[in-house]
C-alpha cells in the first residue's frame, strides 16, 4: 500500500484549560466514533481537546468532524495509525497526549484516575493505560471480560455498562503498551512520536513502547480504575499486515514478545516495583531468536 497521500490538518475550537489532547484515529466508523467523542465530552472529569483524523472519511465522518469544529486531520485514504497519530500530534497544545481507538466508550472519571496516576509520578517518565472493558476473550490479563454490552453502536447497552461499573474492579497492572494510554508531550516529542516504519501500524505499540523505555522510562502501568468499553471493531481485517515481528526484532535486538512479558511484564498486576532488562541467559537466547527472526 501507498501512503504517499497529502494530509490536511484543520485547528477546530480549543479550550485553553485542556488538560490532555487526545488523538483519535478513524476509518470510516462514524456511528461508534461519535460514541467515543460524546463518551468523553460527557463522562471526562477534565475539559480535554479532542483531535481526529479521518481516513477517507466517505462515510460522512468528515462533514461530521467538520460540523462540529473537531480539530482535524485527514486524508483521501488509509494511512494507517502511524501516520495518523504523527499528524495529530502536532496539532496538540496540552501537556500530555492521550491516543484512544475510535471503538473506545470512555466511562465516568477515565480520565480523573490516569491524572491521580500522573500526579502521583511526580515527573514526565511514565506512560499509563486505561483499562478495557471487552464483550470477548478470558486469556488477556490486561482486561475485564466477557462481559457483552454490545458490539455496534445500535446494541450498546449503556445503561447495564453503567450499571456494571458501580460495581467493577481492576487492580491496576504492569505493561501499559495500547490505547488508551497517555504520555507526557514533551516525551513524546523526544522519541518522534510513532514510527512509520511500522505502517499501516502493526506492531508500533511495543516499538513506542521500546522508545520510551529507550529514553529512561520505567513505569508502564495500567491503570484498574480507569475504564473504557472496547467494542472490538475490526478495521484491522481490511488492511494487509506488515511483518513487524522481523522489524522490531530487527531494530532492538529482541522480540517484541519478550518486551511484553519478560521486560514490561504484562497484565501482571502491579506492586510498585521498578522494571529491570535483566541480561541473563533467558535474556541472550532470545536475542538469538531475535536474529533469527530478521533472516528468515
Amino acid at each position: 500500500m501507498n501512503y504517499n497521500h497529502p494530509i490536511n490538518s484543520f485547528k477546530g475550537k480549543l479550550d485553553e484549560n485542556a488538560v490532555f489532547s487526545i488523538l483519535i484515529p478513524t476509518w470510516n466508523n462514524l456511528d461508534l466514533l461519535k460514541i467515543c467523542v460524546e463518551s468523553i465530552e460527557k463522562n471526562s472529569h477534565f475539559k480535554h481537546q479532542i483531535i481526529i483524523h479521518i481516513n477517507e472519511g466517505t462515510d460522512g465522518s468528515l462533514e461530521w468532524v467538520k460540523a462540529n469544529n473537531y480539530s482535524h486531520t485527514h486524508s483521501d485514504q488509509n494511512v494507517g495509525v502511524c501516520y495518523a497519530l504523527n499528524a495529530l500530534a502536532k496539532l496538540a497544545t496540552s501537556n500530555y497526549i492521550l491516543y484512544i481507538n475510535d471503538d473506545m466508550y470512555t466511562c465516568p472519571d477515565w480520565d480523573k484516575y490516569l491524572m491521580d496516576a500522573i500526579q502521583e509520578q511526580g515527573d514526565e517518565y511514565f506512560y499509563f493505560s486505561g483499562t478495557m472493558i471487552e464483550h470477548t476473550g478470558k486469556s488477556n490479563k490486561c482486561v475485564l471480560s466477557p462481559y457483552d454490552f454490545g458490539t455496534t453502536a445500535d446494541n450498546f447497552k449503556e445503561k447495564e455498562l453503567l450499571d456494571f461499573l458501580k460495581t467493577a474492579k481492576k487492580s491496576d497492572w504492569f505493561g501499559a503498551s495500547w490505547p488508551p494510554s497517555i504520555v507526557h508531550k514533551k516525551i513524546w516529542d523526544k522519541v518522534g512520536g510513532y514510527d512509520i516504519e511500522y505502517s499501516p501500524g502493526f506492531g508500533s505499540d511495543p516499538d513506542f513502547s521500546m522508545k520510551l523505555w529507550d529514553e529512561g522510562v520505567r513505569n508502564f502501568k495500567g491503570i484498574g480504575k480507569s475504564f473504557v468499553y472496547h467494542f472490538q471493531s475490526k478495521s484491522t481485517v481490511k488492511v494487509k499486515k506488515n511483518n513487524y515481528r522481523k522489524t522490531f526484532a530487527s531494530k532492538w535486538g529482541i522480540t517484541s514478545s519478550y518486551l511484553y512479558k519478560t521486560v514490561l511484564r504484562l497484565g501482571d498486576n502491579y506492586d510498585g516495583k521498578q522494571l529491570v532488562l535483566k541480561k541473563n541467559f533467558n535474556y541472550f537466547i532470545n536475542k538469538l531468536k531475535a536474529f533469527y527472526l530478521t533472516i528468515k
